[in-house]
């Protein structure tokens, strides 16, 4: 029987084996959601002109204040036909290029119209609502660095900054395994002994919020020849992730077709509640994630091995797990061997995050943990982690 490893050093081992994917081109447009592998830069100064920040008049500053004659309306992407002349305004909207010659927009509610002058009581001061060009960045910058999992607001700088194209690593092919004869398709009705297969299509879900394109999802039966086919299949991927079957059972036959297919076990048995008999090997360049059958497992599992592996292969900077720090509101038992994840109901209160586990923790309550936002990390040892403690915990995506 295999020592027990911890969590940290499963994810080491894990990271050690990961060689990342190779990019390629693609249009800004699809980009949500990839990962860039060279940084994105600026091909003209943001803001490329000097711009209004309000609807206001753009006047010489060291004329204000005083009436003005209204010489020109300016408006976005309509820039004034001349320069500003001494003793006039012109009219600017929000993001109109600011005309040569002024040094200063005044916004409009703090001024009075009369037919087409404006009188601007109060002296304005140079530079005021302003927005210099490249004052956000300037050409050849760093707009979002290599390593990036793209999110909106990177997409909406970018495409600022010029960007019509990036480059990203490919997105990894995963094949998913589930394994078990007692296993029916949702929507079937259940022989005698039968329960449905959740793990595969939950796995499916989760590989693809870590940016994986989900090639195949299988299920087999409790044979060894079954599990072979599927096996040899599912690693012509770049992940394989089963799940069922890498136990100690007389029907737990991953582990050994894997050995006779060539994978090599990297290690099998986590002290982590639920999930400990999860595995881990290669073949070649191929990932191969054992998971255990129980739902509650699975879905641990993967969080805390598999999304890392994932988004290490596209080359995510910081592909570990975020754990933020919060407070339990109830008193929650240590495991004395095992570091334990709790899945928990977040809540905000007073500026600070709490964690109210939910009932029923068992590895196959899955219905229960449907209710759950977070995983909430006890770490192993004695006695009671009581109402009121920090404890850190991972916000389920």
């Amino acid at each position: 029987m295999s020592e027990l490893i911890s969590i940290a050093e499963a994810q080491r081992l894990i990271l050690e084996r990961v060689s990342p994917l190779a990019s390629e081109p693609v249009a800004l447009a699809d980009a949500a959601g990839r990962v860039l592998t060279s940084p994105i830069r600026a091909a003209v100064d943001l803001p490329p002109f000097p711009s209004s920040a309000m609807d206001g008049f753009a006047v010489r500053a060291s004329e204000t204040p005083g009436r003005f004659p209204i010489a020109f309306r300016i408006a976005a992407g309509r820039p004034a036909s001349r320069a500003l002349a001494k003793g006039e305004a012109m009219a600017i909207a929000t993001g109109g290029v600011v005309p040569e010659g002024a040094d200063a927009v005044v916004p409009v509610e703090y001024v009075v119209q009369s037919d087409n002058s404006v009188e601007i009581p109060e002296p304005a001061r140079s530079g005021a609502s302003i927005r210099p060009r490249g004052g956000d960045v300037a050409a050849g910058d760093v707009v979002v660095p290599a390593g990036t999992r793209l999110a909106p607001a990177h997409i909406g700088a970018a495409a600022a900054a010029g960007a019509e194209t990036c480059e990203c690593a490919r997105r990894p092919h995963v094949f998913v395994l589930a394994t078990g004869t007692e296993l029916q398709a949702p929507g079937r009705p259940l022989a005698p002994g039968q329960v449905y297969e959740a793990n595969g299509i939950m796995l499916a879900a989760q590989l693809a919020t870590a940016g994986a394109i989900v090639a195949d999802v299988l299920s087999v039966e409790d044979d060894p020849d079954s599990h072979r086919a599927a096996l040899e299949r599912g690693l012509g991927g770049d992940v394989l992730v089963t799940s069922g079957g890498v136990s100690v059972g007389p029907h737990d036959l991953v582990r050994e077709a894997e050995r006779e297919l060539g994978v090599e076990e990297v290690f099998w048995r986590v002290a982590v509640k639920p999930g400990k008999p999860i595995a881990f090997g290669v073949r070649g360049d191929t990932l191969v994630f054992g998971l255990p059958g129980n739902p509650v497992s699975a879905l641990v599992g993967f969080e805390l091995f598999v999304r890392p592996a994932l988004l290490a292969l596209q080359g995510v900077a910081e592909p570990l797990p975020r754990f933020r720090p919060g407070w339990l509101v109830r008193d929650v038992p240590r495991n004395p061997h095992r570091d334990e994840l709790v899945r928990a109901r977040s809540s905000f209160h007073d500026g600070e995050i709490q964690l109210d586990p939910v009932t029923g923790q068992e590895s196959h309550m899955i219905a229960r943990a449907a209710a759950a936002d977070a995983l909430v990390l006890i770490p192993r040892g004695s006695g009671t982690l009581e109402s009121g403690a920090r404890v850190d915990y991972l916000q389920l995506v």
